[in-house]
């Protein structure tokens, strides 16, 4: 998810500009240092890096939950807007009842890069004798609401909903937090729960008509995150359109992040998380043996595609918050670029399938195994490490 906010480029600007300087430095704030460890905030540092790799796995398919909920912007909002937060450290209201008023503050100071902007300072942690008691007590309200919204995200893809307790947080979550505009503002309450796990597996009961519309849902989802990766996460700051639309400043982790949103891509497609060759029920592996020529061609080239452009990112010159301007995110932007394009091909040949009955069953099988090993799989690892992000921020106060 990303932000254009004026306000919030202002701020991000003058924070690179004076080296990440931390709003404690405000004379204005309290800045008794919190009672702590730097081997805690390390070990937090290292889970928030976990945490991250396993959202930014989940960026192919941020249709369902984390749109309807507003989660993907509640959660992976930046730039972090500095002024802000700033202001709310010193709002004694606020800081009084930061838990609940975490639900529904403003985007630009939540989620994981809310956490980041405390825990790190050029892509290594602080000092611990830089954080402030209010800062912890922030990232703190920040790291549960964020266990939260991945709580969520499991909850409403389990077609099963098998863990009661995340389907009760769930539940809470979706009655105590508000919609996000894409002028990050907030709107109307949230929708009421949707199993979207069971929508997917089950055609007609919700957002997708037939089994065919379900699958070409998956390809659309990794051409969302393809573009997006290529289009603005490297492309506006490559090309100097806004120099401070960089992902993860802090923790220097944009590079990884634009890699695993690929990796996301790779397994929606081939059908399993971490799969290096397609899953029989996969997208991919139906489209290679359907019989089909134009099909198992183009499926081959979206491999070659994807595998370049991964090689391409990972080729990128660290870190990319410096170098955003090097010659090799124009070649990650341009392999981007192609594997997209392979993506169009593939769907517009599929799509003309819609009345074959023989795709639509093998379709069926294709979602199914999506849902569970895919999407619920990644967001409950997702959640899990949330939790355990959480838990080793609480455990930097002694």
């Amino acid at each position: 998810m990303t932000i254009k906010n004026l306000s919030k480029m202002a701020a991000m600007a003058a924070v690179l500009a004076t080296g990440f300087a931390s709003c404690s430095s405000d004379d204005e704030v309290n800045t008794e240092i919190v009672s702590g460890t730097q081997a805690a905030l390390d070990q937090a540092c290292a889970d928030w890096k976990t945490a991250r790799a396993n959202w930014e796995n989940s960026e192919a398919f941020l249709f369902g939950a984390a749109d309807v909920y507003s989660i993907d912007p509640h959660t992976d909002t930046w730039p972090v807007d500095a002024d802000a937060l700033g202001n709310l450290l010193r709002d004694e209201d606020f800081m009084n009842d930061i838990d609940n008023q975490i639900k529904t503050a403003s985007v630009g100071i939540l989620g994981y890069h809310g956490i980041e902007y405390v825990l790190f300072r050029k892509g290594q942690p602080r000092n611990i004798s830089q954080i402030t008691e209010l800062e912890y007590n922030y990232v703190c309200a920040v790291a549960k609401d964020l266990y939260n919204a991945t709580a969520t995200l499991e909850a409403t893809w389990d077609s099963e909903e098998s863990n009661v307790e995340r389907h009760k947080i769930a539940l809470a979550y979706i009655s105590s937090h508000k919609g996000v505009n894409d002028d990050d503002e907030q709107t109307e309450e949230l929708e009421g729960y949707t199993n979207f796990g069971k929508a997917f597996k089950n055609p007609g009961t919700g957002d997708w008509e037939t089994a065919l519309d379900a699958t070409l849902e998956i390809i659309a989802g990794c051409q969302d995150i393809i573009g997006e990766v290529g289009d603005s996460k490297i492309g506006l700051p490559y090309s100097h359109e806004d120099d401070t639309y960089i992902e993860s400043p802090y923790a220097y982790n944009s590079i990884v992040d634009f890699y695993d949103n690929i990796v996301s891509c790779k397994n929606a497609l081939y059908g399993s998380v971490g799969a290096t060759t397609p899953n029989t029920n996969s997208l991919i592996y139906f489209c290679l043996n359907s019989g089909n020529t134009t099909l198992k061609t183009q499926a081959q080239t979206v491999q070659t595609k994807l595998d370049a452009a991964l090689a391409k990112i990972k080729a990128m010159k660290y870190p990319f918050a410096i170098n955003f301007g090097d010659a090799s995110c124009g070649e990650a932007i341009n392999a981007l670029s192609e594997l997209d394009d392979a993506l169009e091909e593939l769907k517009t040949t599929l799509s003309g399938y819609g009345n074959d009955k023989v795709v639509q069953t093998q379709c069926q099988k294709i979602n199914e195994n999506y849902v569970d090993n895919v999407v619920l799989a990644t967001y409950r690892t997702l959640a899990d490490n949330a939790y355990k992000l959480y838990q080793s921020i609480l455990k930097i106060q002694k």
